[in-house]
């Protein structure tokens, strides 16, 4: 797939870029030829990544950024626009969950933080470049990675579901108003990956041998199978795809009674 699509003369912005699916995203991304800009709060992780792929095609420029923070957010794009030029393709991959527990030990405090990063960092994002897309009548892609949890409430996640789900309201309304200038908003819905992000999950054995009793695809998914759903996603291939939520989840929201849900 990634021979066969070309992000050539494409810059992005990825948040999340140094590790997990972030990381496979940036990987896909370059080998398609785009300029790549990748961000999150450790340096260390950006610059090892953009050393790991630096032969691969496009180049990568990383930028430390807390996503929860609007003035490190608007410097990201400044710094995006400084290394490359405009930006085509935002990758809204970022995410916590700092909530996992019992639905009444959520706290106010919880929630603002899962809320600033999980939601309003795409929102924030999202209006720090599209304006400049419809300006230069470009048209663009926007790529939110959100989960399966916002469809199916995940258990003792009630933060992580909701900010999830909001996210992918989101996604379908941006999607209904921009249509019109030729950018489209789209969703990746990864169930179980494994990732670092979701070692909570997969690392639980009982977890585990429940996915592979009850799961079509009885395995966990693999970051590159979401990298290569976010390359179609941000390419001219999927011109004509906007307001979906791509599900890659192994069948997962389809499970046998009692398989649960991550």
């Amino acid at each position: 797939m990634s021979a066969s699509i070309s992000l050539k003369g494409k810059v992005a912005i990825v948040t999340g870029g140094g590790r997990g699916i972030g990381k496979s995203i940036v990987k896909k991304f370059v080998e398609a030829g785009a300029d790549v800009v990748i961000a999150s709060r450790k340096m260390e992780n950006l610059e090892a990544t953009a050393r790991e792929f630096a032969d691969l095609g496009g180049r990568i420029h990383p930028v430390a950024c807390h996503v929860g923070q609007a003035d490190q957010l608007e410097n990201l794009v400044k710094e995006a626009e400084k290394a490359f030029g405009p930006v085509d393709i935002v990758v809204n991959n970022s995410a916590t969950n700092i909530g996992q527990g019992p639905c009444l030990s959520v706290t106010d405090d919880m929630v603002d933080k899962m809320v600033d990063i999980n939601v309003k960092s795409a929102m924030r994002l999202i209006n720090l470049t599209v304006p400049k897309m419809i300006e230069r009548k470009s048209g663009g892609s926007i790529i939110n990675i959100v989960s399966i949890a916002g469809l199916r409430p995940q258990f003792q996640g009630l933060l992580y579901s909701f900010t999830k789900a909001g996210l992918i309201m989101m996604t379908k309304s941006y999607a209904q108003e921009l249509g019109q200038h030729n950018v489209r908003v789209n969703a990746i819905a990864p169930g179980l990956i494994k990732t670092d992000f979701s070692s909570f999950f997969w690392k639980n054995e009982d977890r585990v041998e429940s996915v592979h009793h009850s799961q079509p695809i009885p395995r966990i998914g693999d970051p590159d199978e979401i990298g290569f759903a976010a390359l179609y996603l941000a390419s001219d291939e999927s011109s004509y795809m906007t307001g979906e939520i791509m599900v890659i989840d192994g069948g997962a929201l389809y499970s046998k009674p009692g398989g649960g849900t991550i």
